[in-house]
């Protein structure tokens, strides 16, 4: 089965820096596109950045010039390098896997809570 987990989250202030890392089993990673997706309380899941199974990363408006995804095949794993953070990052951050066969996003992690203070 596939399986992704996150790590990496937790608390930090305003202009600080975390670094979220997503392992992948179950799936040949090298030959699916990954992201991250976040969901603050009270709102819908939103797209943070995605990273093609070619190298392509598109990003969301609000974090472009601040945060960066990345995947290493070797390591079947994929890190979302989040700096200058600002309170409205506050989310449970997930990682998620769209396989070949698949047009959407639908394997999802069990999500990394991260909180901006102040």
């Amino acid at each position: 089965q596939v399986q992704l987990v996150e790590s990496g989250g937790g608390l930090v202030q305003a202009g600080g820096s975390l670094r979220l890392s997503c392992a992948a089993s179950g799936i040949i990673f090298s030959l699916n596109d990954m992201g991250w997706y976040r969901q603050a309380p009270g709102k819908q899941r939103e797209l943070v950045a995605t990273i093609t199974y070619g190298g392509n990363t598109n990003y969301a408006d609000s974090v472009k010039g601040r945060f960066t995804i990345s995947r290493d095949n070797a390591k079947n794993t994929v890190t979302l390098q989040m700096n200058s953070l600002k309170p409205e990052d506050t989310a449970v951050y997930y990682c998620a896997a769209r396989l070949p066969i698949a047009s959407d996003y639908s394997n999802w992690g069990q999500g990394t809570q991260v909180t901006v203070s102040s």
